[in-house]
């Protein structure tokens, strides 16, 4: 695995771990908006829950007058007939069914009061709730903007990233990233990790043998870790040294001198021949 490689899939890696970071802070988002709009929201179920209450209320008042005509209605027949009766019988019949229709009466009136103070009451309830409501919307909205507006932040990052991750995936060797993205879905949730400078895997922290350590630092092939299976790299440090060894190291012809002019050299050649 070359240096290139290496620092590849640590990118890789850098980028999977911010993909997290993002897609946790979007999550987030919708529990801190939910918490933020529920005080608002069971305000307005309330004030539904009581409306439809009142018109429930409002229907019963009205069946309730209907009811109570009748019996006025029904009443005053009675007391007609009561003009018109030929004997006691028929006295005494009207009568106890006139009783009965006033009682029925009076009873009907009083729940019709009731539900008349109930719907007052509601009604009232109703608007200050409303108002309470209004209030709620009014304190929430800002707060909400800001919060819609970091979402989409966080919606234009992970969009970015992802795009970034993509073509670095698209380059990596097939193999290896097959192999990373196998790690990644299991349970440790990291892949790559740097040998630690005594030569110990730097997740688990299990030593790795000398031989394997070389291999590490020096072949190509991917070296997973024995105890944690990630895969191990070089650190930082000693992979730029690496490549800007092999950058710069040239082939040249007679002596090398350090620090030494070529033409000094031949001179020093020279003296001591």
């Amino acid at each position: 695995m070359t240096s290139q490689e290496r620092t590849s899939l640590k990118e890789l890696q850098s980028l999977d771990t911010q993909l997290g970071i993002v897609r946790s802070t979007m999550d987030n988002f919708e529990v801190k908006l939910e918490e933020l709009e529920a005080p608002t929201l069971r305000l307005g179920k309330e004030i539904e829950a009581l409306e439809k209450r009142v018109k429930e209320l409002s229907l019963e008042e009205r069946r309730l007058e209907l009811v109570i005509q009748g019996k006025r209605d029904r009443s005053q027949k009675l007391v007609e007939r009561m003009n018109q009766v030929r004997n006691e019988r028929e006295e005494a019949a009207v009568h106890a069914e006139s009783d009965m229709v006033k009682r029925a009466l009076q009873n009907d009136e009083q729940e019709a009061l009731r539900v008349l103070n109930q719907v007052k009451k509601m009604t009232e309830r109703i608007s200050e709730q409303k108002e309470t409501h209004s209030e709620s919307l009014t304190e929430m909205e800002p707060l909400r903007e800001k919060l819609m507006s970091e979402r989409k932040g966080a919606d234009l990052t992970l969009e970015k990233l992802s795009v970034e991750r993509e073509g670095l995936a698209e380059i990596l060797n097939a193999d290896e990233r097959q192999m990373y993205d196998r790690i990644m879905r299991g349970k440790i949730k990291i892949a790559v990790s740097d040998l630690t400078e005594d030569g110990a895997c730097g997740h688990c922290y299990s030593m790795v043998p000398l031989q394997t350590q070389n291999e590490i630092r020096h072949g190509e092939k991917l070296i997973r870790c024995e105890d944690c299976g990630v895969i191990l790299t070089p650190q930082s440090d000693e992979a730029d040294s690496d490549v800007r060894l092999e950058t710069n190291t040239e082939e040249v012809d007679g002596p090398l001198v350090s620090g030494i002019d070529p033409q000094e050299a031949e001179s020093l050649e020279a003296s001591d021949t």
